[in-house]
């Protein structure tokens, strides 16, 4: 397991800050807010005289302009809260034994000419304490407050009438708490919004976004391929059958794309010609072991190669195709048998058009033509009587028959001449151009439906080596890569069904 991936990278960052969030969260609850505070700060400084030093327009009517001395008036509105965790009583209020008052609030160059006091709803007994013999006083720039208990978010305002100075000017309030403090706050203001979430869970929720994003993202772009197993460098050639080679095309792009320093070449000359190679390499490399070569093979290996290990890797299926000029779309396996005999020579016959037929065949190196004369004809097929697919090399054969290399090049002649008829690996999700499929005995070849299915026109694929390759081989990787896993899927996405699964492991016991 790679466990520095960029995704386990991001998960672990991810959780490490929840972690660190919520240890930060509980030493916060514990320790920081424990501290007793009282929070002071200013929700109004306006000018109520007529002096235009103060520098901003006013309007006054009725006694504001009639009483003397107020030209240079102030009003100042001032909270006072409990914004601490715990309540505050009379005795956590330092200071001399003999002093009243608890609190100082200082208003810098200016007088105090008048108090009024307000208090928090539900906290009626706090005005109790605002009395003069309580400690309520005022004396110049300075009101001195009492010793006022403030359980856990009580608050009482100071509606403070003041002269001598202009708006704006500081504003201090200053004692003694003990295990506590006194400060302002940045509590909003009674007309400003509050802030859903505070800057500290603003930022861990942020960052947790980020992190599950960035995961999310990893995840969704990366390739879910999973690496072959056991992934081993060197050069490997797979060669033998052409019906299976485009499951081996795509299984060697994939494996040299995840293993780092592998090449694996296909190179797939018929099943009987891949045998005879490996059997050939594999006894001129003497005692220097197995050859860096695996060949794949439609069915059981001929008999005469008892070096040759074998690994039952899918069941295979094959078509018939014929021509899309021939409406045919079922034979009946007699019929088929009857074809290739040369009984039929006319597709009329059968009901179909006014045109000969034609059988376009595999060279004998081919597995699907020894797997279709042992699954399907139960004979040879009749002997070449054509190069070129059309006209007859031997005027006394019953049919016209060719022979050609690959799958490919069958495919095409089936295609291109009408009423021939041939055969193929089946290829799923693809269809000939100019031909199409034929169902045998009304069975057509399904992957899903094998295991039930009468279908004749199948086979087991072997992979064979030359005695046993080494565990860490390219050899033994890429076969076990080929046998499970991803590479399952691919083998079921070109139509064959893998011996591994369990449909697969009963029929390839079976035979």
């Amino acid at each position: 397991m790679e466990w520095f991936s960029a995704e386990n990278v991001v998960a672990v960052a991810t959780a490490v800050l929840g972690v660190l969030a919520s240890i930060g969260v509980l030493w916060y609850e514990r320790r920081v807010p424990r501290r007793k505070r009282i929070g002071y700060r200013v929700q109004m400084d306006t000018p109520i005289g007529g002096d235009a030093g103060q520098g901003r327009a006013n309007v006054r009517l009725g006694l504001f302009d009639e009483t003397p001395g107020m030209a240079d008036a102030t009003l100042v509105l001032l909270r006072v809260e409990n914004d601490g965790s715990q309540s505050i009583a009379r005795g956590d209020y330092t200071g001399p034994d003999e002093q009243l008052h608890g609190l100082v609030v200082e208003f810098t160059d200016r007088r105090v000419r008048g108090i009024a006091v307000t208090h928090s709803p539900g906290a009626d007994h706090l005005m109790d304490h605002f009395t003069p013999s309580a400690g309520l006083r005022e004396s110049g720039s300075l009101i001195r407050l009492p010793r006022v208990p403030l359980n856990r978010g009580e608050h009482f305002k100071l509606l403070v009438l003041l002269t001598g100075s202009r708006v704006g000017s500081p504003i201090r309030i200053t004692g003694g708490i003990r295990d506590g403090e006194v400060r302002t706050n940045t509590a909003a203001r009674p007309d400003e919004k509050p802030p859903l979430f505070g800057r500290a869970a603003r930022f861990i929720t942020v960052a947790l976004t980020v992190c599950v994003i960035t995961l999310a993202t990893i995840i969704l772009v990366r390739d879910e391929t999973r690496p072959p197993i056991g992934c081993a460098r060197g050069e490997l050639t797979v060669t033998g059958s052409t019906s299976f080679k485009p499951v081996l095309d795509e299984l060697a792009q994939k494996y040299a794309a995840a293993c780092e320093g592998a090449t694996v070449t296909v190179d797939a000359h018929g099943s009987t010609a891949g045998i005879r190679e490996l059997a050939e390499r594999g006894a001129a490399a003497g005692k220097s072991g197995s050859p860096a070569l695996v060949a794949l093979s439609d069915g059981p290996k001929p008999s005469g190669f008892p070096q040759l290990r074998e690994s039952r890797v899918a069941v295979s299926l094959f078509r018939l195709v014929v021509n899309d000029r021939v409406p045919l779309r079922n034979l009946t396996l007699d019929t088929v048998r009857g074809i290739y005999r040369g009984d039929i020579s006319n597709w009329r016959q059968l009901g179909g058009p006014d045109l000969p037929v034609l059988l376009v065949s595999r060279d004998a190196n081919s597995g699907t033509r020894e797997v279709f004369q042992r699954r399907v004809l139960g004979r040879n097929e009749p002997a070449q009587s054509s190069r070129d697919c059309t006209t007859k090399d031997d005027p006394r054969a019953p049919v016209i028959r060719c022979e050609l290399d690959s799958t490919d090049q069958v495919l095409t002649e089936v295609g291109r001449l009408p009423g021939a008829i041939g055969y193929s690996e089946m290829r799923s999700g693809t269809k000939p151009t100019g031909a199409h499929q034929l169902a045998i005995d009304g069975a057509t070849p399904s992957a899903d439906t094998i295991a039930t299915s009468s279908y004749p026109y199948r086979e087991i694929e072997y992979a064979y080596t030359y005695g046993s390759p080494p565990a860490d081989s390219l050899a033994s990787s890429f076969l076990a890569y080929l046998g499970r896993g991803s590479g399952q899927d691919v083998v079921r996405t070109h139509g064959h069904l893998p011996c591994a699964t369990p449909e697969g492991l009963r029929i390839c016991g079976e035979n």
